[in-house]
């Protein structure tokens, strides 16, 4: 099992990571877990196939299960889940000093760590993420929101968990659409400042998403470890370190907007995309090679994603992705910064792209033939 510290200041946890997690969750668990009752948010899918697991470990240390068990998807979160969710937890009783167990991919997580930011003004929580993307990027460092009519992650608190057990045997039963999304944020550890991690994707990508274990803990470590480093630097995002961690994100969520953040684009097939975006708009701006920037879409094809914008069968236009945009939680000033790159591994923050450039650029892509 690997154990990677993220040195947040004064409340610094562990993310474990390792085969069999979930099996032994009472035990991971001990001396967090202070009442015999212990209140789990799932999904219906991960109950399926992971509650009677979880719930024999609990049992097996003394815990009481409460399960609440969500619709999977997006859409879950939302304020009337967030309400309904709340008010549970109070129905419960729990309080301050306990935990609630966020058991699932990044929706769950959200949810959760927001209820548990906002109710009784901060209780505690654990991560339990079970898909690929969850793992390495949504249950580290805090960031916990719900989606609202007006865009993504639009109403959120950073809150940090007392422990990530990200169990790598929980990917085994993930659809492989599901990996493939996850997929996306490792690949973006390596496109942020490490251009060696990109060259160990397009070496090892393809076996680490068939199943390779070795390969998979290394690269959920490996990812884990870039990003709590990022997140103890700047945890509020307020230095624009942090704010690396946003690569291909501008673009994806629009492109998640404008397919209504549905099943047609899973987060991480936007982020993808997104990434594949930056890199030709930054290739477009003289900023890194051409050459570069379809490498970037290559692996991304390579390994079974999409790389072009024309697979979705769009109808807008660019200026319909650019409206989505505007209401970026980055906005600032009427000005929203962009991730653009300088070469493979190479991030920088840029604040002076025009939007009106943009457009013109994204029906281009939209334009573009289908390899």
């Amino acid at each position: 099992m690997a154990v990677i510290r993220v040195d947040i200041a004064q409340r610094p946890y562990e993310v474990r990571v390792g085969q069999g997690l979930l099996a032994e969750i009472g035990a991971e668990c001990r001396g967090l877990l202070r009442k015999r009752a212990v209140p789990v948010i799932t999904d219906t899918n991960v109950h399926a196939a992971w509650g009677d697991i979880v719930e024999a470990s609990l049992r097996a240390h003394g815990h009481e299960v409460h399960w609440r068990i969500l619709p999977a998807g997006e859409q879950t979160k939302s304020w009337d889940e967030l309400a309904a969710t709340v008010n549970w937890l109070l129905a419960l009783e729990v309080e301050r000093g306990d935990h609630i167990l966020a058991l699932g991919g990044g929706v769950i997580g959200d949810l959760t760590g927001f209820c548990a930011a906002v109710l009784k003004r901060g209780c505690k929580f654990i991560q339990v993420p079970t898909t690929l993307l969850a793992q390495v990027d949504s249950s580290v460092g805090g960031k916990t929101a719900i989606n609202t009519p007006a865009g993504k992650n639009l109403v959120g608190a950073f809150h940090q968990p007392s422990l990530v057990l990200a169990d790598l045997a929980a990917l085994d039963t993930l659809p492989e659409r599901e990996r493939l999304a996850g997929y996306a944020e490792v690949v973006k550890y390596g496109l942020i400042d490490d251009a060696d991690f990109f060259a160990w994707c397009e070496a090892n990508g393809a076996a680490m998403l068939a199943g390779d274990g070795a390969l998979r803990e290394y690269a959920v470590a490996h990812s884990v470890a870039a990003k709590a480093r990022i997140v103890a630097e700047d945890e509020f995002e307020t230095t624009g370190k942090r704010a690396l961690l946003n690569l291909g994100h501008t673009f994806g969520h629009a492109l998640e907007a404008e397919t209504g953040f549905s099943s047609d684009l899973l987060h991480g097939e936007g982020v993808a995309l997104g990434m594949v975006l930056a890199a030709r708009y930054s290739a477009r701006l003289g900023h890194m090679s051409t050459a570069s920037a379809e490498r970037v879409a290559r692996h991304i094809a390579e390994v079974g994603l999409r790389a072009e914008i024309a697979e979705l069968g769009l109808t807008c236009d660019g200026a319909a992705l650019v409206r989505h945009m505007l209401h970026d939680k980055k906005m600032d000033a009427g000005t929203l910064p962009f991730l653009l790159m300088q070469g493979i591994g190479k991030t920088y923050l840029d604040k002076q792209v025009d939007l009106s450039d943009v457009a013109p650029f994204l029906d281009s892509e939209l334009a573009r033939p289908i390899k």
